[in-house]
Order: structure tokens, then sequence, then C-alpha cells
């Protein structure tokens, strides 16, 4: 994975270079200095990612991300304010990371990017979508200053608020006006599955199964309890590999 840094600080651009070249899967091709020379740097080498601060002589790092938004270069942000998170988000930021840097939180970032690279050369190499497909395997989502692209493959969760529904991300969750069995549709192929008539969720994100009586409800990593519906508990129980009872 191709990756370029953009921060006006020398010694911020020399620890993220420490740290990412501590990581498996990832090549720096450059830095930059400025917002000017991250986006024509972006341009000119085409990276996977762009590692990008916020605070920044000539175009800040939220203009810089908005000019870019149209070349598929993944953005992270690496800032020491924490104020720019939503914008950051509404912009369709991969991650955003606070200064100081912490290998285990770049480490957490660097997976994710790498799992999304992977999956972006795998549908390169796979036939075109139908029409009727969700574009590059993503859901564009309204939000208060525009619209946001939610990749699907960063949706964790979905759960059902009557005719729109939550996508939960690892950073936030998305109200959507979308019917379940539209949606259902749309992560045809996802690795989501239905637990409930009201729910989806990735199976590897189950940390725990319940039982009582008949009743069965799976616990997240993150804490989440979801209830699982009677039509839908074999295929649940299959699909975290645990036996029906």
């Amino acid at each position: 994975m191709r990756v370029l840094i953009a921060d006006d600080e020398p010694l911020a651009r020399a620890l993220l270079r420490a740290l990412l070249t501590e990581l498996p899967g990832v090549a720096l091709v450059g830095e930059a200095g400025d917002g000017d020379e991250a986006v024509e740097m972006a341009r000119a080498l085409a990276p996977d990612v762009l590692f990008l601060d916020i605070d920044m002589p000539q175009r800040n790092g939220i203009h810089a991300a908005i000019e870019l938004a149209a070349t598929g270069i993944e953005i992270i942000f690496v800032t020491a304010h924490e104020e720019h998170a939503i914008d950051a988000f509404e912009i369709g930021a991969l991650d955003y990371v606070l200064k100081p840097v912490r290998r285990p939180r770049l480490a957490r970032t660097v997976e994710r990017a790498l799992l999304r690279h992977a999956a972006r050369r795998a549908d390169g190499d796979a036939p075109a979508p139908a029409r009727d497909q969700v574009a590059d395997a993503a859901i564009w989502v309204s939000v208060l200053r525009g619209n946001v692209r939610v990749a699907i493959c960063d949706i964790v969760r979905v759960e059902a608020a009557r005719d729109h529904v939550y996508l939960h991300t690892a950073q936030r969750a998305y109200l959507h006006r979308v019917t379940m069995v539209e949606l259902e549709r749309l992560l045809e192929g996802s690795g989501m599955i239905r637990v409930h008539r009201s729910a989806f969720l990735r199976p590897d994100r189950v940390a725990a199964v319940h039982r009582r009586g008949k009743a069965l409800t799976l616990e997240l990593v993150d804490g989440t309890s979801v209830p699982v519906g009677a039509s839908y508990r074999a295929a649940t129980l299959a699909a975290v590999a645990l036996p029906p009872r």
C-alpha cells in the first residue's frame, strides 16, 4: 500500500514516518509540507492513502481532502484538534487519528486501510456490478452539509428505525432512508448477515452468544446486544460457528 504524508511540522512528519516504516505492507512514497504541496504530490504520485494534517499553511487539510475527493485516494487525518472530527468524516475520511500518534492506534488504522486496499484490488479484478447495485461497494448517505460515501466494508451493523436505518461503523452511526428489503439487496455478498427483521451485522463482531429459554441474543465486541429473530436463528448460529439447539 503506497502512502503519502502531509504535515507542516517536520518533527511530526519524522515521527509518523518512523512509525509507518515499522508496519508491514506500507510503502512511503513522499512527504508534503503544506496543503498545496499535498494536493500536487497526491495527484502526481497517486498514493493509495494520504495521512493528512488539518492545520497547515496554504490550503488546510480539510480543503485539500475535498480537492482530492474525486481521485479515490483514502484520507486519514492526523491532527491535534479533535473538534474537526465531524468535518473529517462528513467528507468521507477513512479515519481520524489524534496527535501524539501512538503505535497501537496507528497500527489499527493501517490495518483498516490495508483491508480497504485489498478489497478495492479484489473489486478491480471482479466483473463489473449490475447497474442497480451500489457503485464501488458504498452507500451515499445524506448528512447536514451534503453527502458522505460510506463504504459497505466499513459497516459493522445495521438497525432499523421505521422507514430509516442506522448504519453503524467503527467511528459513528449514519441515519439513512432505505427499506430493509432494499438494504438486504445492497449488502448481498458483503459478509453481513441478517439476524432479525430489523438488524444486520458482521459475524466476526460477535463476542458472545446468550441463550435464555428460546431467546437468543448476540453480544458484540463493542458491548452492543442484538436480539436474534426466531426465523434467523439457525442461519445466525451457523454463521458464528455455533451448533443450533
